[in-house]
């Protein structure tokens, strides 16, 4: 644990592992020239990225306390491991025309990649920004988001110069140069470091204005607390809410609009943006505002829009209430864990992260289902709004119960300082 080290390059080694990674949410762009090319049916191919997003929730929730135990150095170099060799095994399986190897290099080994390198130097940044967690998780989880904006039309360029198989080899390449970089310089800041802003002022002798962390708990601990059921609930409903949307937003918005599939396929594009800029700026003003307060206002924006947009006919007002969605589907993402830093501690933050997102491994299944089923059966859109909205009801009650929760809990503490005191 190196004190000389910058917190601001530690931030920049989190963003190249998160760019490096985040390359997963890019994959369409290899569908229709792998099914082009090698014949593979179009569900066949999808099945590789559902398996490994479905990895990258089980593997963050289960490989929290290795990366705890192993520091973020070590964890982030075996998830460059694992997710450098899913992506060489991809492109060897394309090579040798095998489907089965493709599914299990990129969906389950680059899947479990995934997941730990995700978690990886969440913890640390969180240590390293206890002024700032917000901002700090915000760019991480923003280069998670802008790895799929940079690989996507960097993939298609490669694939049109060389071929499929050269195109992962060299993403490969490019991704085990980036996250062996990023990886080797993560380190935690000594225990009690602080920043010169949070140290005590020498001439007035008084400490700064702090947040402290409602509590310093394990992994264990915070199972047994009602806050980690609340804060799941409500990142469930948050993730299933966007990826709903993410999953049928050109369909939906040609039926609800009459808009044409260019303007809906534009429309798509630039949602992306909105979930980069929600991460960031939603995280940041969260460090002002307080997390509990941040995620009442997500559901409060949500719930509107959700109740609006089945009404909204116009194009452009229509493409307004999907990307403040977005704002907030990535900003939920961006504001968790330092809201975990907030509610447990760092004590075993990565820990209890991974277990937090098992609610984006099952939003990932629950989001995209609940849309398709109830459009089939009805042929419009209108069954899952109310869905969502009933959902995003729920959402926040369970964020103004959080609210009231960790009152209660900031109330007990004074007391029980107060007797020790008297």
């Amino acid at each position: 644990m190196e004190a000389h080290r910058n917190r601001w390059l530690i931030a920049l080694s989190a963003i190249a592992i998160h760019l490096s990674i985040g390359s997963v949410y890019a994959y369409s762009v290899y569908q229709n020239p792998i099914n082009d090319s090698l014949g593979w049916a179009i569900t066949s191919v999808t099945l590789a990225f559902t398996v490994a997003i479905f990895f990258l929730g089980m593997s963050a929730a289960f490989m929290g306390k290795f990366v705890e135990r192993n520091g973020p150095k070590k964890s982030a170099l075996i998830s460059t491991a694992l997710f450098v060799s899913g992506t060489f095994g991809a492109g060897l399986a394309i090579q040798l025309e095998s489907i089965a190897m493709f599914v299990f290099f990129y969906g389950v080994v680059g899947g479990i990649g995934l997941g730990i390198g995700y978690i990886s130097p969440v913890s640390t940044l969180v240590k390293w920004f206890p002024d700032r967690r917000g901002l700090a998780t915000g760019m991480a989880v923003l280069g998670f988001g802008a790895g799929a904006l940079i690989t996507s039309p960097f993939a298609e360029f490669l694939m049109n110069q060389t071929s499929i198989h050269m195109t992962f080899n060299i993403l490969g390449t490019l991704y085990l140069v980036l996250m062996v970089s990023g990886a080797s310089y993560l380190s935690p800041p000594p225990e009690g470091w602080k920043p010169e802003n949070m140290k005590t002022d020498s001439e007035r002798k008084q400490p700064r204005t702090v947040a402290v962390d409602l509590a310093q708990l394990t992994a264990n601990e915070a199972l047994r607390t009602a806050r980690f059921y609340f804060l799941w609930v409500m990142m469930f409903i948050n993730i299933s809410a966007g990826i709903m949307l993410l999953a049928v937003a050109a369909n939906m918005t040609e039926t609800i609009t009459g808009a044409t599939s260019a303007f809906a396929a534009t429309v798509v594009g630039v949602m992306g943006f909105f979930n980069g800029i929600g991460r960031i700026g939603w995280a940041s003003f969260s460090d002002y505002i307080g997390r509990a307060n941040m995620y009442i206002i997500f559901f409060i924006i949500q719930l509107g829009a959700f109740i609006a947009l089945p009404f909204t006919t116009n194009e452009i007002a229509f493409s307004i209430l999907l990307y403040l969605i977005m704002t907030c589907y990535g900003g939920g993402f961006a504001c968790l864990p330092a809201f975990i830093g907030d509610l447990f501690g760092t004590k075993q933050l990565g820990a209890i992260h991974g277990y937090t997102l098992t609610a984006w491994a099952m939003a990932g299944i629950v989001g995209p289902m609940a849309v398709s089923l109830t459009f089939e059966r009805t042929g419009e859109f209108t069954s899952a709004f109310i869905l969502f909205t009933i959902l995003l009801a729920v959402a926040l009650v369970t964020a103004i119960l959080m609210k009231i929760n960790i009152k209660r809990v900031k109330s007990q503490k004074v007391d029980a300082d107060s007797s020790v005191s008297a």
